[in-house]
């Protein structure tokens, strides 16, 4: 830190592997940039894509070899709020490099994403605090690298980035944000249903600015967005989708009538 530029300071926020560190370093780069503290000159260049920093614990595995718990067990029920924390963890690193890796965008796309950085930072906060206090913490359970590899995928591409990460893989969250809070009500958890509402209310904003920003790159290269949106899911994440989905939140973040009439073609389940 001290730079005062932002590109080389979320590079250094992004290498953090201590888990406090991370925390506390993405919360101030925020504040940084909304002190004005930081330049956007592009005085160094993007280094290839690599595992962002993380804590040894949780152990990274195959999504197959990852145990299915019945949520009616403590067990269960910490490890879904467990897999909940680690999606917010790596949504820290996916925001931090979408403004590291991507240059000479406009610094609303900086803001964006800065912002966007520490909103998933605080939601990764209040969901520890939650299983911390049901006697778990976070790396207490085995979780899958599948949202860093859409990273590493969509890494040469800010199109290819803003299509893939916000408007398939943090949509998925939105679709099923309302079962899981169905499911918690159920057994009387009323805390993790106020965080989860919490979250579901900030990602319908942060898949809406994956549609900005896809939206402005699809117009800088006279692209059509809702056939360049089917093209690229296609090619790269037709195993992503899949229903049912929560229509009212999707709307909220922008997706239009034909891309939920081509999402739900493609995956044939039933809308929520």
């Amino acid at each position: 830190m001290g730079s005062n530029n932002l590109f080389i300071e979320t590079e250094q926020v992004l290498a953090l592997s201590d888990l406090e560190d991370k925390l506390q370093a993405t919360e101030e780069l925020y504040q940084r940039w909304m002190l004005e503290k930081l330049s956007t000159e592009s005085i160094t260049t993007p280094q290839p894509i690599e595992q962002a920093g993380h804590p040894e614990k949780p152990d990274l595995v195959p999504p197959r070899k990852l145990k299915r718990r019945r949520l009616g067990s403590p067990e269960g029920h910490a490890s879904m709020l467990h897999a909940i924390a680690h999606i917010e963890f790596n949504a820290i690193n996916l925001a931090l490099d979408a403004v590291y890796r991507f240059r000479d965008m406009p610094l609303e796309y900086y803001a964006d994403w800065i912002r966007i950085a520490d909103e998933e930072r605080y939601h990764f906060q209040l969901v520890r605090k939650r299983l911390n206090q049901l006697g778990y913490e976070y790396g207490d359970f085995p979780s899958h690298n599948g949202l860093w590899e859409a990273a590493e995928m969509s890494a040469s591409d800010p199109l290819l980035r803003m299509a893939l990460v916000p408007r398939v893989l943090e949509a998925r969250g939105l679709d099923v944000n309302p079962k899981i809070m169905q499911k918690l009500s159920s057994i009387g958890d009323k805390q993790s249903v106020d965080i989860l509402e919490i979250i579901l209310r900030d990602e319908v904003g942060h898949v809406k600015a994956g549609t900005k920003w896809f939206h402005y790159l699809c117009q800088q290269r006279k692209l059509d967005p809702e056939q360049t949106f089917r093209e690229l899911v296609s090619e790269y994440m037709l195993y992503a989708i899949r229903g049912p989905f929560y229509l009212p939140g999707r709307v909220k973040a922008g997706f239009s009538e034909s891309e939920l009439d081509f999402l739900q073609s493609v995956d044939g389940n039933s809308a929520v």
